[in-house]
């Protein structure tokens, strides 16, 4: 049953959504979860967060911490509590056995495998409640790589890229360290940590030899989740129609706790694009058998463009600079999309932070 929350539950499913953050980029191919259990009294007793996958889940974490005063209590839950035995026990069990008088669930589990935690809940006796559209957009916003993920298949794919106030990645001789400030390379950081993979194209590490590791990462607030990210190493791919990445490239050879695997995808490996690379949907089908459910693309315009010619980019986020070179590289989409009005590429700003002296821009395609 859908319902609005009550305000110590509201608080309590904001929580569980911070809490929930903590797991992203460790907790594939399962979902980010966290979970606040509330006494009779309403006062919280105890907190959990899934933090890697086959290690123990939310609300059982939540569960340990609040031991006796769980019972006759509420658990707040960002997803429906697991029905079924994996590498850890059900979720709805170990509820029902703490005794938990009611359960708020947040998002709907959506895979046939797992959900039915709120059925068997309900038909036990204890009060399962869902939260209404409003209270359950952090729910949904947390997870929303691996909710893709479930439905289409393939991983979320993010399109960060940095530029100018007049939309240029490089000055006119090329040089274009630094388009933006410290603080925004720290928050691009960041969601490099929060992801499974990074990709870029053959070009990039030619032109530009990135390492693609994660390092400088802001402080959130959180020590726990700055310990956590602190462990973040995602999977760099390099997509190479032609087996072109050489060697000696940083990406290959990057060491330390923020470098992940190097995998490199030819066209062997995937099939070949109509633009001559490998085929985007054969590698993100190869990313998606490997556990990886969120992606962050940097490549260049042209691989960038590939992807939302191909309807690939579920969100962009720019890093605008209060800058204006004039000249120089854009760093607009090479697309074939847009080649006319009738054709152009709609997004919907979904967010506008101001980091540093910059802005970062949130977008999501209309579809």
């Amino acid at each position: 049953m859908t319902v609005g929350l009550r305000d110590r539950e509201r608080a309590a499913l904001d929580r569980a959504v911070a809490l929930a953050a903590r797991g992203l980029g460790g907790t594939s191919p399962n979902p980010a979860v966290g979970c606040v259990v509330l006494d009779a009294a309403g006062d919280v007793v105890g907190e959990g967060w899934h933090a890697r996958a086959g290690g123990p889940h939310a609300e059982v974490v939540a569960l340990r911490e609040a031991g006796e005063r769980a019972r006759g209590g509420t658990a707040v839950v960002t997803l429906e509590p697991c029905d079924h035995t994996g590498r850890t026990g059900p979720c709805s069990r170990a509820l029902l056995a703490a005794g938990v008088a009611r359960v708020v669930v947040g998002v709907p589990d959506p895979t046939p495998q797992a959900a039915g935690g709120a059925g068997t809940l309900a038909a036990a006796g204890v009060d399962v409640v869902r939260a209404g559209p409003e209270d359950a957009r952090g729910a949904l916003r947390v997870n929303e790589s691996w909710l893709l993920a479930q439905r289409l298949g393939r991983p979320h794919v993010t399109w960060k890229y940095a530029a100018t106030l007049d939309g240029r990645s490089a000055a006119a001789d090329g040089t274009s360290r630094w388009i933006t400030s410290s603080a925004s390379r720290a928050d691009a950081h960041l969601l490099r940590a929060r992801s499974d993979a990074v990709v870029v194209g053959v070009g990039t590490v030619l032109a530009d030899d990135p390492s693609l590791t994660v390092r400088d990462l802001p402080p959130t607030g959180d020590d726990v989740a700055d310990a956590e990210l602190a462990t973040r190493a995602p999977l760099r791919v390099v997509l190479d129609a032609d087996g072109r990445t050489p060697p000696g490239a940083a990406v290959r050879r990057g060491s330390g706790p923020g470098a992940g695997e190097c995998l490199v995808l030819t066209a062997g490996d995937v099939g070949r694009g109509p633009r001559g690379g490998v085929d985007l949907h054969g590698a993100l089908a190869a990313l998606h058998a490997r556990g990886v459910r969120s992606v962050m693309l940097e490549g260049g315009p042209r691989l960038a463009g590939a992807f939302l010619d191909a309807g690939l980019v579920d969100r962009v986020r720019g890093y605008l600079a209060p800058a204006l070179l004039g000249q120089g590289t854009a760093a607009v989409v090479t697309a074939v999309t847009g080649a006319s009005m009738d054709a152009v590429a709609r997004l919907e700003v979904d967010d506008v932070v101001r980091v540093g002296p910059d802005l970062r821009v949130d977008l999501v395609p209309v579809r």
